[in-house]
């Protein structure tokens, strides 16, 4: 019942995308900028809301981490830089969508072959 509640509830709510955006800095290459933009869902009753909340978020998590390299970097929260509002939770539904351009057309749909193959490849290793 408890799980029946809290389901209904989250239907209730709105739902927004937010993009969180961090600077990663690394101590041995201070001068190239590694940004990760990551993607989070949140509920929140306003546009205003899902920002805040988006932002608390975002500090939060700011703090020494080890990055792909293995030596330590710093991940600064930089700020929250688009909320979209989601009109409804459905089965499909587009979340985000942006235009990617390249003059490497070929190399870029290889890239995205080898892409779907790694997760298929994935989710048939029996974890």
């Amino acid at each position: 019942m408890y799980m029946v509640l809290i389901t209904f509830q989250a239907l209730l709510m709105n739902w927004y995308i937010t993009k969180v955006v961090f600077k990663v800095s690394e101590k041995d290459s201070p001068e190239t900028g590694h940004f990760d933009e990551q993607l989070r869902l949140v509920a929140a009753d306003s546009k205003e809301e899902a920002f805040m909340k988006a932002r608390t978020l975002g500090l939060s998590e700011e703090d020494l981490r080890y990055y792909e390299t293995k030596k330590p970097a710093t991940w600064e929260f930089i700020n929250v830089s688009e909320v979209i509002p989601l009109q409804n939770l459905n089965d499909g539904i587009a979340l985000y969508s942006r235009i990617h351009k390249t003059k490497e057309t070929g190399a870029y749909i290889t890239t995205i072959h080898q892409k779907a193959i790694a997760i298929r490849m994935d989710a048939c290793v029996v974890h």
